[in-house]
């Protein structure tokens, strides 16, 4: 597996039986967890305070703060490599949410269609609103599957505009 710490560049980290090795070098570790919730480091012979802050399972990372510094540590197992190299990355794969009305309005101008694909920041589509144009974006990378409006409709506050993936 390899972590990454802050975004830095990534660490080989491998257990066998009972020793951890990072980058080929054995280190010596233990971690005795406490009833706050806290824990006791030994690393290298180095005693540390750890406290985990965040856990995000889907994006694999992990906020720690260790001795009053805080460090994200982003996690990649071996299948996370492998599909890597072979091209594949599932968290672009994944579900987009779709784009919703902010507001009720008109739409003016649709700007893409089914099939496309889109990165973080693109324009999707115009929205008139109380005289004014809203430019509604693509809030992550996605694929446009359904666009659920015309050009010229009106559309209630929360409505699904378009679905992505």
């Amino acid at each position: 597996m390899q972590i990454t710490v802050n975004g830095n560049l990534p660490i080989d980290v491998v257990k066998n039986d009972q020793q951890w090795q990072m980058n080929g070098i054995e280190i010596h570790s233990d971690i005795e967890w406490q009833s706050n919730g806290q824990a006791s480091l030994l690393l290298d012979h180095k005693s540390y305070t750890a406290q985990v802050e965040k856990i995000d399972k889907e994006q694999k990372e992990l906020v720690l703060t260790i001795n009053e510094h805080r460090y994200t540590i982003g996690i990649r197992e071996d299948i996370d490599i492998l599909l890597n190299r072979m091209g594949i990355n599932l968290n672009v794969q994944q579900k987009a949410a779709p784009l919703k009305a902010p507001m009720p309005g008109m739409i003016l101008k649709i700007l893409v269609e089914p099939g496309q694909t889109v990165n973080k920041g693109d324009t999707l589509l115009i929205l008139e609103a109380m005289k004014m144009e809203n430019v509604l974006k693509a809030t992550s990378s996605a694929i446009i599957r359904f666009i659920r409006v015309e050009e010229k409709s009106a559309v209630e506050k929360g409505a699904i505009l378009i679905e992505m993936e």
